[in-house]
């Protein structure tokens, strides 16, 4: 392949453990929270806690390294983690190893149970062995005990790809990389990026509208063959965060990533799988490249004719034959060849994105629909129609240099670093609703939430409403879903009915005590940003913008064309111009 002038990637190929691995290990299944064991006859069958497993995964990514390191320029660990819901195990050696995490994050059982609250209901412990893992209680386990297992099974995770990242660089130096997916919160990302040099990602724009998104049927019809505006873009943003190590990070401090994998035509394992319109392939791979992606790579060459995946298209069909997709890819490999480098500047406004609180809203959501992916991606839709570019922060990000505008919705219990980088911060903050809103071991805290220094907000009580029960706001738009009672000074948006205050505002920070629907979320978002001293637009229902410092790109998700600043933009295209 190399003598063809290829570049090489190679995987590891611990995501589909052999018949074999399963007899030398019986006990290396996951098991799920029913009991049940996920068995062997597809893939991602094992248990990031099987330490047997784990070693032997280690073995052999030492030997793919030491036989191809020299002939390799960069390597991805396994495939995609926490794919089929596999990050959470309850098996024996889970139930093992979550007691010594246990064990060596408390240190006495006592602060365990102090820290747990286990008082009440009479769930003491004597022991560390006593515990259990959080499944198969007779109604819902504490949510101390809860959370503290998805935080285990992270970081379980990340030894899992620790181990293959320490035997990739016992022989080879070229870098490390592993493929995430799209609407994936069960394990912290930032973690397993912090190890590598490379962060990438597998889109599917097509498959992810269908079985990630919970948009009504017009929508997803709307963009059925487009895949949705915003989805992708999130991703990539949220990646070339995750790519942020330091030493691998280029000079503007932002971070190195790729798609991995580019859906290139239709796929096989979404409820459904409709073609792409044609241009498609090629706007979702500039549109990365718009983002800051270093390299696109698609998914897959040739259409398998056997197994699980035969209905899911290459560039090649199974005969070999040019499929649809190939004629878009290799028109973008022309324009590259002629195209200048896409610069990419740090990015007027910041979203902090908190795995940690993905976790924290699955233990206690407090009602249906209360989902912190579908509250922060809402955020970042409401961002993405008004023009605006937005950079992605983990939540130990310890400045807000820079940014004009920084939003921290949901973000359930504030590190002392972001705490620090609101109190320092010179543009405007908007945070909430449920944001620093409980301890690390979801008790409320006192004083009560937000508690952030000199800010006037006290949330005085929580409740969560019906889907026919919105909160209308004074102004147009209205509140669902979570809605929180504040006591606070200078009100800028109230309910239409009683006047309970909905938005908060003094100096730079900004409160949102529920959870705003579009029009709502497009007054308070139009105001901070308008304060920030930025211009947002009103952008045409399927027009988004990418703004990287040089270059302005200008997308059409949209099924006909659209006129935008004097320009006709075909449907399924885009245009560029200098910034």
């Amino acid at each position: 392949l190399r003598a063809q002038g290829l570049k090489i990637v190679l995987g590891t190929p611990t995501a589909t453990p052999p018949r074999w691995m399963l007899d030398r290990f019986p006990d290396m299944l996951a098991i799920d929270d029913q009991g049940r064991p996920r068995g062997f006859g597809s893939r991602r069958h094992y248990c990031f806690s099987h330490d047997g497993y784990r070693e032997e995964a280690a073995r052999i990514t030492a030997r793919l390294s030491e036989a191809f390191g020299p002939k390799v320029d960069a390597w991805q660990t396994d495939n995609e983690y926490g794919c089929h819901d596999t990050i959470y195990s309850y098996s024996e050696p889970a139930r093992r190893a979550f007691r010594a995490w246990l064990a060596e994050r408390y240190g006495t059982i006592h602060a365990l149970n102090a820290a747990w609250g286990n008082i009440f209901w009479s769930m003491e412990y004597d022991r560390f062995d006593q515990i259990d893992l959080p499944n198969l209680t007779v109604t819902e386990p504490n949510p101390a005990h809860a959370l503290e297992f998805r935080r285990f099974s992270s970081a379980q995770v990340a030894r899992f790809n620790a181990a293959q990242v320490a035997a990739i660089r016992a022989h080879s130096d070229a870098p490390i990389s592993h493929n995430y997916m799209g609407r994936t919160v069960e394990f912290d990302h930032f973690d397993t990026g912090r190890q590598m040099e490379i962060a990438t990602w597998d889109s599917y724009p097509l498959g992810f509208l269908e079985d990630r998104l919970t948009d009504p049927p017009e929508h997803k019809r709307r963009y059925a063959r487009q895949g949705d505006p915003d989805f992708q873009a999130f991703h990539h943003d949220l990646y070339r965060a995750v790519g942020g190590r330091p030493e691998a990070a280029d000079s503007e401090g932002l971070g190195r990533w790729w798609v991995m994998e580019q859906q290139p035509g239709p796929v096989n394992w979404a409820p459904h799988n409709p073609a792409p319109l044609p241009g498609m392939v090629r706007l979702w791979t500039w549109e990365a490249f718009a983002h800051g992606a270093e390299c696109v790579a698609y998914f897959r060459w040739r259409q398998a004719p056997f197994a699980q995946e035969q209905y899911h298209a290459g560039l090649l069909r199974p005969d070999s034959v040019e499929a649809e997709g190939f004629a878009e890819a290799a028109q973008v490999a022309a324009e590259l060849a002629e195209a200048p480098d896409v610069e990419q500047a740090q990015a007027p406004v910041a979203l902090v994105f908190d795995y940690d609180a993905a976790w924290a809203w699955a233990v206690q959501p407090q009602g249906e629909g209360c989902d912190y992916f579908a509250l922060v991606f809402d955020m970042y839709r409401g961002l993405r129609r008004l023009g605006l570019s937005v950079d992605i922060l983990p939540p130990d990000t310890e400045s807000f240099a820079g940014y004009h505008l920084v939003l921290i919705p949901g973000a359930v219990c504030l590190t002392d670093q972001v705490l620090y980088a609101i109190g320092t911060a010179e543009g405007q903050v908007l945070i909430g609703p449920r944001t620093n809103a409980k301890t690390e071991t979801l008790s409320i805290p006192v004083p009560l939430p937000p508690a952030i220094s000199g800010f006037d907000v006290t949330v005085s009580r929580v409740e969560t409403l019906r889907p026919d029960m919105p909160l209308a706001a004074d102004g147009g738009g209205a509140v669902h879903t979570w809605f929180e009672q504040i006591e606070t000074g200078e009100v800028v948006v109230e309910q239409t009915e009683g006047g309970a205050p909905i938005a908060t505002t003094k100096g730079n920070l900004t409160y949102l005590a529920g959870w705003p629907d579009e029009m709502l979320l497009r007054r308070v978002l139009t105001r901070v940003a308008s304060a920030a001293g930025l211009d947002p637009l009103d952008l045409p229902q399927d027009i988004r913008i990418r703004d990287t410092g040089t270059t302005r790109f200008v997308f059409n998700y949209g099924p006909e064309p659209v006129e935008f600043e004097g320009t006709v933009i075909a449907a399924a295209n885009f245009g560029t111009r200098s910034s």
